[in-house]
């Protein structure tokens, strides 16, 4: 059976919710002040919402309802990485001088393949899509390059899917992390990705359709970039000229992030060259 026929919001959620749990970030101690003051101002601006539009009792069970399945469905990490999280970045990067960051999305898994210089990323035979190198250069914001940077890299699939999150992908395709040596460049050979929809039977769906709204991303690479001393990054790259990249439902890309590829060198697909100067630590 084929992925696009058994890949469901429900797996895909449950994928991305326990992918979450096993994620590394300490809490640290809580600062009720600021618990309160964050909550207090949340739950504030949903009551303005809430008589602004004189929300019915109707409409308020409907929501308890969805928000109900939004959980059975594991798709809070979706929800929030396509409808909060580019204010999160937002504020979190605004004092950079470097790379331009975007959100990480739910789809992000840690322990890749570990290459040097050059990748070849794991792909299945005869993978479908378009040939693509993607090369470049880890500096500092002098641009000098960094030996022993790293780019954790990971992307979708010709069909819009991700390995470990859809069924029949093996699991690393199209996942790669390259270190890069004293000249601080970098190549990625893979596959150009396709525009995707997210998830849509479940209940970020339902959320989707009731509003009018549509459920789709432009093509992307999906980054982390660090080196010693310096800030990772996390960063999409898009493709100039792609569907939906000046619509994305998760509002994601940035005119920094949108590349220009070219015929590659070789003869065969396509390549881009995009460096990543990286702050200090």
């Amino acid at each position: 059976m084929s992925t696009e026929t058994t890949a469901t919001a429900a797996g895909s959620g449950a994928s991305a919710t326990e992918t979450f749990r096993n994620k590394v970030r300490g809490a640290g101690e809580i600062d009720h002040e600021r618990v309160s003051a964050i909550v207090t101002d949340a739950l504030t601006s949903l009551h303005e919402v809430v008589r602004k539009h004189k929300l019915t009792y109707d409409e308020y069970d409907a929501l308890k309802a969805w928000m109900i399945r939004v959980g059975e469905d594991g798709e809070w990490p979706l929800f929030l990485d396509v409808w909060l999280e580019h204010v999160v970045e937002e504020v979190a990067n605004a004092d950079r001088e470097g790379a331009t960051g975007t959100i990480e999305g739910p789809y992000y898994v840690p322990g890749a393949p570990e290459f040097t210089g050059e990748a070849t990323l794991p792909m299945r035979e005869n993978e479908k899509g378009t040939p693509f190198l993607f090369q470049g250069t880890i500096t500092d914001l002098a641009g000098a390059p960094l030996e022993g940077g790293l780019v954790d890299f990971w992307q979708a699939d010709d069909d819009g899917y991700y390995s470990q999150f859809a069924p029949g992908i093996p699991e690393w395709n199209l996942r790669g992390r390259v270190t890069t040596g004293p000249d601080g460049t970098f190549k990625i050979n893979t596959m150009k990705p396709a525009p995707y929809q997210i998830p849509n039977d479940g209940a970020c769906g339902a959320l989707i359709r009731a509003a009018g709204w549509h459920a789709w991303r432009p093509a992307h690479l999906h980054l982390k970039v660090s080196a010693p001393g310096k800030q990772l990054i996390t960063t999409q790259l898009y493709f100039d000229g792609g569907d939906y990249v000046t619509d994305d439902v998760a509002q994601a890309v940035k005119p920094d992030l949108v590349l220009h590829p070219q015929k590659a060198d070789s003869g065969n697909g396509e390549q881009v060259t995009y460096d990543f100067p990286l702050d200090p630590a």
